[in-house]
């Protein structure tokens, strides 16, 4: 089985978030399970590794003044990374406003280098709306395509009458039923359309996003997908080498819950944090993530608990911790630092999510890893990863919802049988990327292999 993957970002060479954690993994595992693995992903400027250069040249396809396109490779772990270059990606940082444009460029180029390199996989696994131009591009040409949501609140809008011809598509290609969504080009859309098969990263999220709720208008879609059997839901794993208490560098490894005191000591010293357990959470600042929530709920949880928080993203929200971040038992560091992600995970007592919607996460499976209970909103892969008797689940989304379910993790954290109870089962949870990687395997059998 030759599998493609396509996405925007890959760990360790390029991140941002989630999607790029997935591509550092599943790749890898299916490789394991022997199938002939590729990604294929931007060559950003500032790529953590240096690509060897592999073709340098010109693709009619691309269009517009036939700009330079060139291709660098990095074979790692059993699979090749192939980066594809171009002046629109050679900027500081992943994402920019003009998103569309350059990944309408990216699309574009990405099947014409395939074929350049005698590339023809049995399956184009395209993940989210950077790569759902190139599902539709490769659906045009006959292959066997898959496409993952792994965020349906981004969809790669731009105004159609402009952006229909940044895409080489045909006309026939513009109409409601394709990538026009009121008004506007959708490359989220291309992928949904276009995909054999459409997969989304947990089976509650998938039957979410059938509701005007969580279907960000796209629901009808979503409904119809489901009736015809090509809409699924297959749970992230975890990189559970990357994220292991018994050998992590970045703390004084431990695999138990007795072991676990050393970081939550590491931890409360690290911030000048009184005797108060502590609870944290690791996540984009964003609505979406509740955070509001979190920080209007702060008054009430700061007289049990102590609150750390490491995350980057909406100003208004920044600047809410950085004013809750002189008081003493709230601690905020703002940014991406995966070092102290893992001090945190490691030296927190309970971890918050209070997500408006959720479609997998990762921060509740790495909390659970480390034997830090989460505390977390019923929605999506919270619901899917989370046990009852493990975590604790509310169902609001007001911040008195947050506070009535920290109480509850207070007051058994108080119980310390019932509270290392929890954490022995939480830390003994698989959520290793094999199970997933097998169903995606079995996903691109069903479609059969290229002839």
């Amino acid at each position: 089985m030759q599998v493609t993957h396509v996405g925007s970002e890959v760990f360790p060479f390029s991140r941002s978030g989630g999607l790029g954690d997935v591509l550092g993994a599943l790749p890898a595992v299916e490789a394991s399970l022997g199938a002939e693995v590729c990604v294929v992903s931007p060559w950003y400027a500032g790529l953590s590794a240096k690509p060897k250069e592999i073709w340098r040249g010109h693709l009619r396809e691309v269009g517009w003044d036939n700009p330079e396109v060139w291709v660098g490779e990095i074979v790692e772990g059993g699979v090749r990374y192939l980066f594809i270059g171009l002046s629109e990606f050679e900027r500081a940082g992943l994402y920019h406003p003009d998103d569309v444009w350059r990944f309408s460029l990216f699309g574009k180029a990405v099947i014409p280098v395939l074929r350049l390199l005698g590339i023809r996989p049995d399956v184009l696994h395209g993940h989210d709306w950077q790569a759902g131009l190139v599902v539709a591009h490769a659906h045009l040409s006959g292959w066997r395509t898959v496409f993952t949501i792994h965020n349906l609140q981004y969809q790669g809008r731009w105004n159609l009458t402009e952006a229909r011809h940044w895409t080489g598509l045909p006309e026939w290609a513009f109409g409601p039923d394709t990538l026009e969504f009121h008004g506007d080009l959708s490359l989220m859309k291309g992928g949904l359309v276009f995909a054999d098969r459409v997969t989304t990263v947990s089976p509650t999220y998938a039957r979410e996003i059938t509701t005007p709720q969580y279907g960000e208008g796209l629901e009808g879609l979503m409904v119809r997908l489901t009736l015809e059997g090509r809409l699924s839901g297959i749970i992230n794993g975890l990189d559970q080498e990357r994220w292991n208490p018994r050998h992590d560098p970045e703390i004084q490894p431990y695999s138990d819950p007795e072991g676990k005191a050393g970081a939550i000591a590491a931890l409360r010293q690290e911030f000048g944090l009184d005797s108060a357990p502590i609870l944290a959470t690791v996540s984009r600042l964003a609505d979406q993530k509740g955070m509001d929530i979190l920080i209007e709920a702060l008054p009430e949880l700061v007289e049990k608990w102590n609150v750390v928080v490491l995350g980057g993203g909406d100003p208004l929200l920044t600047a809410a911790l950085i004013g809750w971040a002189q008081h003493p038992r709230v601690a905020f560091s703002q940014g991406m630092n995966e070092p102290l992600s893992h001090r945190i995970y490691a030296g927190a007592d309970a971890f918050a999510m209070p997500s408006r919607f959720e479609p997998c996460g990762l921060s509740q499976m790495i909390s659970m890893r480390y034997g830090t209970l989460p505390v977390v909103r019923e929605t999506g892969g919270l619901v899917d990863t989370v046990p009852s008797d493990v975590g604790f689940r509310f169902a609001g989304t007001t911040p008195a919802d947050l506070v009535a379910a920290c109480d509850v993790a207070y007051d058994t954290l108080g119980q310390p049988e019932q509270w290392q109870e929890r954490m022995q089962k939480a830390m003994q949870l698989d959520f290793s990327w094999q199970g997933p990687a097998q169903q995606y395997l079995k996903l691109y059998e069903g479609l059969g292999r290229r002839g």
